[in-house]
């Protein structure tokens, strides 16, 4: 850290903790307060934490790329009006003779690097282009996102509050890697608005302020990283519907108008999906899974200079098509949630990934000896909640199991889906012990769910 970064940095955290207080105040209740509170702390420390870890321990795009060409482009639009085309231009258009460093070219020709570098330059401007003021802005962000996606959830079940705090607002990987100067860090605070904004557009509660900002963060869901915006919204839209439909009390009725929903879902998937395959381009589920299986090739040829040692197996042998995908689905989703195993770690940050690790698989065991594996399907084909959240995660750990086959890459990839899978399990547990309760209320409950 720089002279004038430590002497800026106790201001910018007095301002921001002056803002977030000054939301706090409007929560409805002290529960809520504390937990908004130790969350903006704790986020404020680990984007410290990211800090020394990129500066000290490790080398990355947060400093090499993004925040080396952020803060170029920065100094760019201060030297010469001309430059602030690139503000509103695609990087395909951006003149690579421009670069900070030329190992870089090639980079700012993608949209989700380029936004970053974008965004980076504009809070260059109110950040006096320091490096960890910047990381600690793109870390409040993502506390926002997170913050909001935990109020949908807290909406939904108050009474598992603790449950959805820790694993939203305090889950590690989920903290640490949205910390900083990252893409993870947009993409989880975009994906936290979008939920909330969308769900109020549902409940017709000031529709056109969350339209736009569901429409905002959706736009930056889509240029940061695609992939998540196109596993994540549509089973967010089916919940968001499916949920409406709770208020139709005919059992009969609702079950037809669920298997025409879910029937339409499908085909409309399919018929989009065919009529964008080709503007999909590098998203259309093939040229995923091609795209995958060359990741794999180029990181298991990578030497230990490179980061190799983080390398693992996955246990089975990804060809790159669609059905190959579906093989190895066992495999990715055990190394999403449950790798690395502690005898398979290299580095700090690693461990840390898999003392988490170890929770899960403790949590999962728990839960699945406790509720039943035919118990468990049969809410989770019949709960609208558990289903959106542990189809998100398990499509999505899918994915990323199969791509990641580096630690490195894995523990970032995968933060999207941990908050989702960790409340799949809660709901799951919670409905069994409301299921096994004598009160007539409640199974009225359970069945109006």
């Amino acid at each position: 850290m720089t002279i004038l970064e430590i002497i800026l940095l106790p201001f910018y955290i007095v301002l921001l903790y002056l803002f977030f207080r000054a939301a706090r105040k409007k929560l409805p209740n002290d529960t809520l307060k504390a937990y908004h509170k130790y969350a903006f702390w704790v986020k404020i420390v680990a984007s410290l934490l990211f800090v020394v870890y990129y500066t000290y321990m490790t080398t990355g795009d947060t400093r090499d790329l993004y925040y080396l060409e952020g803060n170029n482009l920065f100094h760019l639009l201060l030297k010469d009006l001309h430059n602030w085309k690139y503000l509103f231009a695609p990087g395909e258009s951006f003149n690579e003779n421009l670069l900070a460093r030329p190992f870089n070219i090639g980079y700012l020709q993608s949209s989700s690097n380029f936004i970053i570098i974008k965004i980076t330059a504009l809070l260059s401007f109110i950040s006096f282009g320091q490096y960890t003021i910047i990381g600690l802005f793109f870390a409040v962000f993502a506390f926002s996102g997170l913050w909001k996606l935990f109020m949908f959830f807290y909406e939904k079940k108050p009474e598992l509050h603790k449950i959805l705090a820790i694993s939203i607002l305090f889950f590690p990987s989920v903290v640490f890697w949205s910390s900083g100067l990252m893409k993870d860090s947009l993409m989880m605070g975009a994906l936290g608005w979008f939920t909330y904004a969308l769900d109020k557009v549902f409940q017709r509660k000031k529709v056109l302020k969350n339209s736009i900002i569901a429409f905002l963060s959706g736009y930056l869901m889509i240029t940061v990283k695609v992939y998540i915006f196109l596993a994540y919204v549509p089973l967010l839209l089916l919940y968001l519907f499916l949920d409406k439909l709770r208020a139709i009390k005919a059992v009969l009725v609702r079950t037809l108008i669920v298997i025409l929903v879910l029937g339409a879902t499908f085909l409309l998937f399919l018929k989009t999906y065919s009529s964008f395959k080709e503007e999909l381009g590098r998203y259309a589920l093939e040229n995923i899974t091609s795209s995958m299986e060359k990741v794999n090739t180029a990181l298991s040829s990578m030497t230990s200079e490179q980061g190799a040692e983080s390398n693992f197996n996955l246990g089975a042998e990804f060809d790159g098509t669609p059905e190959g995908l579906i093989k190895v689905a066992p495999y990715a989703v055990i190394a999403s949630f449950y790798r690395p195993f502690i005898w398979e770690t290299r580095k700090i940050s690693q461990l840390l990934s898999a003392l988490e690790s170890m929770v899960l698989i403790a949590l999962t065991l728990f839960v699945t000896f406790k509720v039943g594996p035919l118990k468990s399907i049969k809410f989770f084909l019949s709960d609208p909640l558990i289903f959106y959240c542990l189809t998100f995660a398990l499509v999505f750990g899918i994915f990323i199991g199969a791509t990641a086959v580096n630690f490195g890459t894995l523990v970032r990839y995968k933060i999207p889906c941990l908050p989702f899978y960790a409340i799949a399990l809660a709901l799951i547990y919670q409905k069994n012990r409301m299921s096994k309760n004598n009160n007539p209320e409640l199974k009225r409950l359970i069945a109006d769910d």
